[in-house]
């Protein structure tokens, strides 16, 4: 038996070493926490994703009194943008949360779930999808989500 290893590379940037386009959505998915309905948790998820025409759009995580019946801002972000426009793939989705004390300082992660949904967004489109994980703190930049997700499950695996 051997041990392995995984390793993953990310970068660590300050919102002002980010670029124009990449500020714009963080900035985005800031402002989507303002449309989340968290009255249960009280902790605000905003997502932005930018589609292949440039084009942003958001989501916002939404709860509700019936546990599970809630759904996490990047997948309502994304199935939004998917049933809109299905003819244009995602480049690139930035997160952000706060609760009654603001925003994180560290950047949150998308659950186990949102990975894979956007796991199968890189595998309908055949590209990755930029991941900008926003904290006051500074930002994570991941090239895909297969950083987050080494192990991944896609339609290919059943073959």
């Amino acid at each position: 038996m051997k041990d392995l290893k995984i390793e993953i590379n990310y970068k660590f940037a300050q919102l002002t070493e980010l670029n124009e386009k990449d500020q714009e959505l963080i900035k985005a998915a800031c402002k989507a926490t303002d449309h989340s309905y968290c009255n249960y948790s009280h902790f605000h998820v905003g997502a932005a994703i930018r589609l292949s025409d440039g084009s942003i759009m958001i989501g916002a995580n939404q709860e509700n009194a019936a546990f599970p019946s809630g759904l996490c801002a990047e997948r309502t972000a994304i199935f939004a943008a998917q049933a809109q426009h299905p003819e244009f793939s995602i480049e690139t989705l930035a997160i952000a949360a706060r609760n009654d004390n603001g925003f994180m300082k560290d950047p949150i992660t998308p659950c186990g779930s949102c990975r894979q949904v956007i796991l199968e967004i890189e595998d309908r489109y055949k590209q990755p999808v930029r991941i900008l994980l926003y904290g006051t703190d500074g930002v994570y930049v991941l090239n895909s989500v297969k950083d987050l997700l080494p192990f991944s499950f896609v339609d290919s695996n059943m073959r």
